[in-house]
């Protein structure tokens, strides 16, 4: 496992994200790119057992949800209070992200970007949910001070986000930005996190419906 900085000192152990340990076994191994907007740091991860999307805008981690996988069901509220499960939208492909509050920057850029190319997901027959922790009167506000055409539920105390093993932000001090593509069977076909580039995934995630 190699670590680089572009002062060569090793980055402390607490700064890492949890990675796999090497089996005897024979695994793909792929590189982790992390590129943080903090102190120019640069950080490059070897480990097994994980898969990488070959785009050079996105990448995936290790996760409890994984290309390929149903993920686990959940039911929550949405931004006016009615209870919305994920079985809701079996028979159509949808894009659930997770991201980390209402409101902050990089949320509110992410969600414009969705809203921005709302009409498109919706000719490609798909729907768009995104979950936060905040609760439904918090994503109420977010959605109709950014005219948000699309279901944005609470998940109150991250239950579910714990459960599809969504990562945290390499500092581990934020609830991680992740994107989900469920085809129309409910099978998860892409991952991307996008921590730091909240928007840049719209356009290959249209790409990938179009062939769904």
């Amino acid at each position: 496992m190699g670590f680089c900085l572009a002062n060569k000192q090793l980055l402390p152990a607490c700064l890492l994200p949890s990675i796999q340990s090497q089996s005897h076994q024979q695994h793909n191994t792929f590189s982790l790119a992390f590129k943080s907007q903090f102190h120019g740091l640069s950080l490059t991860l070897k480990s097994s057992s994980c898969f990488t999307n070959k785009s050079s805008s996105s990448v995936t981690v290790c996760a409890k949800v994984n290309k390929g996988s149903v993920p686990p069901s959940f039911t929550l509220k949405d931004q006016e209070g009615r209870s919305v499960s994920l079985s809701k939208f079996k028979g159509k492909p949808v894009v659930v992200y997770f991201y980390p509050a209402d409101e902050t920057p990089g949320c509110t850029k992410q969600a414009c970007a969705f809203r921005d190319s709302y009409e498109k997901f919706k000719k490609a027959g798909a729907q768009v949910v995104g979950i936060s922790g905040d609760d439904a009167a918090s994503h109420k506000a977010f959605a109709k001070k950014y005219r948000l055409p699309f279901t944005l539920l609470s998940d109150e105390g991250n239950k579910v986000r714990k459960e599809w093993g969504v990562p945290s932000d390499l500092f581990g001090t934020l609830p991680g930005r992740q994107t989900y593509v469920l085809d129309k069977n409910g099978v998860v076909q892409l991952i991307y996190n996008n921590q730091f580039q909240p928007e840049k995934h719209i356009d290959e995630t249209l790409k990938l419906l179009q062939t769904l």
